[in-house]
């Protein structure tokens, strides 16, 4: 096996946040291919988080932020399963990150099942008059409006958010590295975005 290079891995650990040795396995893994290593440590990320989704998360904070001129404010609650988690300056970083996420992106809901089912079925209407004189199978245009709606989920929807930081990513794919990271169960409970006027 090749070894791989201090400076690769100070990369990819600069990238992920992961711990070194995480990185130089993912690495090691990956042959040295950074790309191949994120990807893994991505994918590990999600495993760990699907294994800590059952454990008690009753420890965490409360994040706030006003965004310069004072017309905006968002209150976020981050919530982990240890004071000592919640401490952490990656967590405080994780907060103050979705507070400006939720300030620039406006989310209305956390996640698609919060979504008021009043709200979606008159989208669905739309869309269904929208496309009612397409000449399209029925079931071609149940396909289109369920891709329309996971599209809406992905524009309203905290977790299904491209995250305002690195849009390659959604909201809920920088919770999952933080869990892994973290090695514990974090979850973003609820928040609340304010504006004057609005």
């Amino acid at each position: 096996m090749a070894k791989i290079d201090m400076n690769v891995i100070m990369q990819l650990r600069d990238r992920t946040g992961v711990g070194m040795m995480d990185c130089k396995k993912a690495l090691e893994e990956a042959e040295g291919d950074i790309e191949k290593a994120v990807e893994l440590l991505r994918k590990k990320g999600a495993a760990v988080a699907l294994k800590r989704a059952d454990k008690a998360t009753s420890e965490g904070l409360v994040h706030a932020y006003i965004h310069p001129g004072a017309r905006v404010g968002v209150l976020v609650e981050i919530n982990c399963e240890t004071d000592f988690v919640a401490n952490t300056a990656d967590i405080k970083q994780f907060a103050s990150d979705v507070c400006l996420h939720i300030a620039a992106m406006k989310p209305l809901y956390l996640v698609p099942e919060d979504v008021d089912p009043k709200f979606l079925e008159h989208e669905k209407d739309i869309l269904r008059e929208q496309l009612a004189n397409s000449g399209k199978p029925e079931k071609i245009l149940a396909q289109i409006i369920d891709g329309k709606v996971q599209k809406l989920y992905s524009d309203i929807c905290l977790l299904k958010q491209a995250f305002v930081k690195n849009d390659q990513l959604t909201v809920d794919d920088v919770l999952k590295e933080l869990i892994a990271k973290t090695g514990e169960n974090i979850k973003i409970r609820r928040f609340a975005r304010y504006e004057i006027g609005a």
